[in-house]
């Protein structure tokens, strides 16, 4: 079983909040002194963090629910009740929060030790001190705290990396990721070798580097939820780049180029806006004129390079596009 686990669904409550006490001041000296009933407690937060050394939500595949502690009730002698404890959920980078029934987006975690609050617990009540007046001497009522929120909550997690491989499987992925990095993906000539995202850091001139992301291959009809569909095409949507790679054997490069767009652009056509490069892969199979006759029939509007993870060939050039580009992307 993969440990790589992108999308989870738990039942959070944030905390509810401590009623206000209802008291009165007596001492030796007063038997009847005036209202001093303190504030409940706020309940417990269920609060995000994020977290750089996670890349996976695994630590919260069997977590269906977690609740934050309910604020306790105001005391005596103005006594503010105790607030409930958080609750801290740590999360990897690029976690995404919905709603469990409507999909709308609450809330994202982007930077390390970025905290945000899911969902606030509720604010304790007033004591009867509150309430005193000059016509209402001795109130005996205080405040009811608020109910925390209970919700179905969807945590999605969305691959931050700078390059991400786009290709239908077997497109030769893996291989270029095992070779321009220290990654190492399965390999294998049957699709869907690769079933969960990969990452590996390419390193270029000068101790520069970038993240790449080999995603699980497309197939028609993906944006749909075909094959694995929507589990892989929001890992592309935090890429600054993608890299479209086709191998040199297809029948029509640019009809597998269209196809792969029109994926992205049925999904999410904000895709279709970042930056692409076209990699014609295995081109260790291709002659000089071969790939002379094959130019004229490449897609248009889109750097391409010939390259080879065998022989090595085009991935110094392929580096030195994909760093350009990423230069001049705004991040």
């Amino acid at each position: 079983m993969s440990n790589f686990v992108d999308y989870v669904k738990i039942l959070f409550r944030s905390g509810h909040g401590g009623p206000g006490a209802v008291h009165f001041h007596r001492d030796k000296l007063s038997a009847k002194g005036g209202p001093d009933g303190g504030n409940g407690g706020r309940g417990g937060h269920i609060v995000l963090k994020g977290n750089a050394h996670l890349w996976t939500l695994l630590h919260l595949k069997y977590r269906k629910h977690i609740y934050a502690d309910d604020g306790i009730r105001g005391g005596a002698t103005l006594m503010t009740g105790r607030s409930g404890e958080d609750i801290v959920v740590e999360v990897p980078l690029g976690t995404v929060a919905r709603d469990g029934e409507t999909g709308e987006q609450l809330a994202e975690v982007v930077d390390h030790d970025q905290e945000v609050i899911l969902y606030p617990g509720g604010r304790g009540g007033l004591g009867n001190e509150h309430f005193k007046s000059a016509t209402q001497q001795t109130p005996r009522y205080a405040q009811p705290g608020e109910e925390g929120i209970e919700a179905w909550t969807i945590l999605e997690l969305k691959i931050l990396a700078d390059v991400g491989l786009v290709g239908f499987p077997n497109a030769g992925k893996s291989t270029l990721l095992s070779v321009v990095s220290a990654a190492k993906p399965e390999i294998a000539d049957y699709p869907f070798t690769t079933l969960v995202p990969q990452l590996g850091i390419v390193s270029h001139y000068n101790n520069r580097s970038f993240i790449m992301a080999d995603i699980p291959g497309i197939i028609e009809g993906a944006h749909l939820g075909k094959g694995i569909g929507h589990r892989f095409l929001r890992h592309i949507e935090r890429n600054s780049v993608l890299l479209f790679m086709i191998p040199g054997d297809t029948k029509d490069i640019k009809a597998e180029y269209k196809i792969l767009l029109n994926e992205l652009k049925q999904f999410n056509p904000d895709l279709l806006d970042k930056d692409r490069v076209l990699a014609i892969t295995k081109a260790d199979l291709l002659d000089d004129e071969l790939k002379k006759m094959l130019k004229p029939t490449l897609p248009r509007n889109i750097q391409t390079v010939f390259v080879s993870s065998h022989t090595k060939e085009g991935l110094d050039k392929l580096k030195d596009l994909l760093w350009t580009k990423l230069i001049d992307s705004p991040r």
